[in-house]
């Protein structure tokens, strides 16, 4: 039997949550000006409105969250949040079109950061702050941050942890579910004002610094221009936002493990080294064959490359330079990059690095076991025996990411769509990228698809952002029959 009183009274918690979080922009608004401060403060009460109602209609003991609820109420969170995410945008008239709206928000959310907006730059600045702000909140997801704050959550809130936390990772900051998240959360918060006041004195203004800063660290990729981090030729400023987004697509608990001084178990990571050299490789491998093909300044050229490739394997989407326009060899490249993902435990989307690590270890041993039928060959990860259930939990999501990658590229191309643009559009929503190939490129956006690709995408953006599992669970008959 499922309880619903207690999922109703957690999404009361969590839109009354979403109601308090847009009240920075209304400040905004109100200093600025900009015109959007009685539409802001509405979104913002009927959002408290809604959720208190649920809330409070409920008494405490009626909470009894397991792990199927606690699927439910993760994936239904994403929904909610997506549906009162908009009311600013259609309130406002800066985004009347429901469709629009809604694929604005769910690409806010889940952090995909792509776009519907041809410009950005006439959007008044509390709309444009709450817009970055969805992605901030989504970064390490509403979830955790639920779990960090409200003592309803005490118990069961492992089970929302683990729905919700990006990746195949076991490693805790501290025994206390509860505590994880707030550690991390504090974490998160710390490096976003930091990213705020180095932006500011590199030259950015206040509200372009808080606005980047809250895109940055969720590897949201954001803008409030037009040309994205373009806008900004300043070395210095696109050098801090690779180190950020590269320190954004690191699990969190390493970072927080480098704040306690224990830097040992920062590299003695196999995902990291991975992360770290995977970058490196492909920075200086592109790097090569763009100075080669393209003959520019030499800074520049690498400048660009190693942007467009963190910005691409975190997952943030942040633009700089064309990267189709290289060459097809290197677009091929770039795209692939599209099923990348940084480390498990970041704000980063997309496949991930450990489970592209546990593919490539375990079919190395297979040929092993082949030479050697009757060995026994385990299959570990920092230093750790990977178990057969994991084993086969991470072949099933990359079977399954690709089954959906080829059903949706199917999908967008009976929609009217060419095999190049569909390919890219389902590809950068799954792995919550921005950028794509085709006419979703570096320098498109997304205002030309149809309501229903608009739709269809968007649910791919939240597919690839709860890691298929928990949104598909749901639909099987297996979660509904479950004690």
């Amino acid at each position: 039997m499922i309880h619903y009183k207690a999922i109703l009274k957690v999404m009361g918690g969590l839109m009354m949550l979403l109601g308090v979080l847009m009240f920075p922009s209304v400040a905004f608004s109100y200093y600025y000006q900009s015109g959007d401060q009685i539409t802001l403060i509405g979104s913002a009460l009927i959002c408290l409105t809604i959720g208190g109602t649920f809330f409070f209609s409920f008494a405490k003991q009626d909470q009894n969250i397991r792990k199927r609820e606690g699927y439910m109420i993760v994936a239904l969170s994403w929904i909610i949040m997506s549906v009162f995410g908009m009311m600013p945008y259609l309130l406002s008239g800066t985004i009347p079109n429901y469709s629009d709206a809604i694929f604005e928000t769910v690409s806010g959310f889940t952090t995909t950061g792509a776009s519907i907006l041809t410009d950005i730059e006439r959007l008044p600045e509390g709309i444009l702050l709450w817009r970055s702000m969805t992605q901030w909140i989504g970064g390490l997801g509403i979830i955790v941050l639920t779990v960090a704050i409200f003592p309803l959550l005490g118990i069961g809130g492992i089970e929302l942890f683990v729905a919700e936390s990006p990746g195949p990772t076991s490693d805790k900051v501290h025994p206390r579910i509860r505590e994880t998240a707030k550690r991390l959360w504090l974490i998160y918060f710390g490096l976003t004002l930091l990213l705020v006041v180095i932006y500011y004195l590199e030259g950015m203004s206040f509200f372009d610094a808080m606005n980047h800063s809250l895109t940055t660290m969720s590897t949201g990729g954001f803008s409030t221009k037009n040309n994205s981090m373009a806008f900004f030729d300043s070395p210095v400023i696109q050098y801090t936002a690779v180190f950020f987004m590269f320190l954004a697509g690191t699990n969190f608990t390493l970072i927080y493990f480098a704040f306690k001084g224990h830097f040992k178990r920062i590299w003695a990571s196999d995902e990291f080294r991975a992360y770290f050299i995977s970058v490196c490789f492909l920075v200086i491998g592109i790097f090569g064959a763009v100075y080669f093909l393209a003959n520019e300044n030499i800074e520049k050229s690498f400048r660009d490359v190693l942007f467009q490739v963190v910005s691409l394997i975190t997952t943030t989407g942040y633009v700089t330079a064309d990267y189709t326009g290289y060459s097809n060899g290197l677009t091929i490249i770039f795209f692939m990059m599209l099923f990348m993902g940084a480390c498990a435990g970041s704000t980063s989307g997309g496949i991930k690095f450990i489970r592209h690590l546990t593919f490539v270890k375990n079919s190395t041993l297979e040929f092993k076991r082949i030479v050697h039928p009757r060995a026994v060959v385990p299959l570990k990860i920092n230093g750790e025996r990977v178990t057969g259930k994991v084993i086969t939990h991470i072949m099933n999501f990359l079977l399954l990411y690709l089954m959906i990658f080829v059903l949706g590229s199917i999908v967008m191309s009976i929609a009217g769509y060419d095999l190049i643009t569909s390919f890219g559009a389902v590809a950068t929503s799954m792995g919550n990228v921005g950028p794509g190939i085709g006419r979703v490129g570096p320098v498109d956006n997304f205002a030309f698809f149809s309501p229903f690709a608009k739709l269809f995408l968007s649910f791919l953006m939240l597919l690839g952002r709860l890691e298929l599992f928990t949104i598909l669970v749901l639909f099987t008959p297996y979660f509904w029959r479950a004690n």
